[in-house]
């Protein structure tokens, strides 16, 4: 599943969703990406998503920025006929930005590392549908815990974060979460 340019990793997960689980099943992997990209004091939960057990952040702050960003796909998603978007977490590290004459011109974001979740809703028909659905979607919650855990563990994963010289805060790089439906920007 992880890919990758010149520049970061990107790493990317593909979920089909149904309307009763959308959101749970958002905030999970969310919080899923945060637990093991925070490098700060991180106070754990955990969250069961058809009985998928996964890592989560317990911090007033990441919870209001998960939910945010989980609401504006939602209403995205609800309000429009298309039925595809993407979140998208980037991590990125504050580095000096400098002119063409190496002159100092502040700082920039510049990305180490960026996790696509691409999310489709579908509604199964009947009720053996939907066992069917459950289930495919625990295995693909299940593999993409599984991708998290490689990925952050590899060298790779190890290799693109930058040094960190900052230890104030549950993270010391800035995030961003951006969230499009059927490829335009929403929120």
């Amino acid at each position: 599943m992880a890919t990758g340019n010149v520049s970061h990793p990107t790493i990317t997960i593909d979920l089909v969703l149904d309307r009763l689980t959308t959101k749970d099943v958002l905030k999970g992997i969310l919080h899923s990406i945060l637990f093991h990209r925070l490098f700060g004091t991180v106070k754990p939960q955990t969250f069961e998503v058809l009985d998928v057990t996964m890592p989560g952040v317990s911090d007033v702050g990441m919870e209001q920025l998960v939910n945010d960003k989980v609401d504006t796909f939602w209403k995205g998603i609800e309000g429009g006929a298309n039925k595809r978007g993407q979140i998208t977490v980037i991590f990125s590290e504050k580095r000096p930005k400098k002119s063409w004459f190496q002159v100092y011109m502040g700082e920039e974001n510049v990305p180490w590392e960026q996790w696509v979740i691409n999310a489709e809703l579908r509604q199964p028909k009947a009720d053996a549908d939907r066992q069917a659905f459950n289930a495919k979607l625990a295995d693909t919650l299940t593999q993409a815990v599984h991708t998290m855990l490689t990925h952050t563990s590899s060298d790779r994963g190890r290799a693109a974060v930058p040094l960190i010289t900052n230890a104030f805060g549950i993270s010391p790089f800035p995030i961003d979460i951006a969230v499009s439906v059927g490829g335009v920007d929403v929120g």
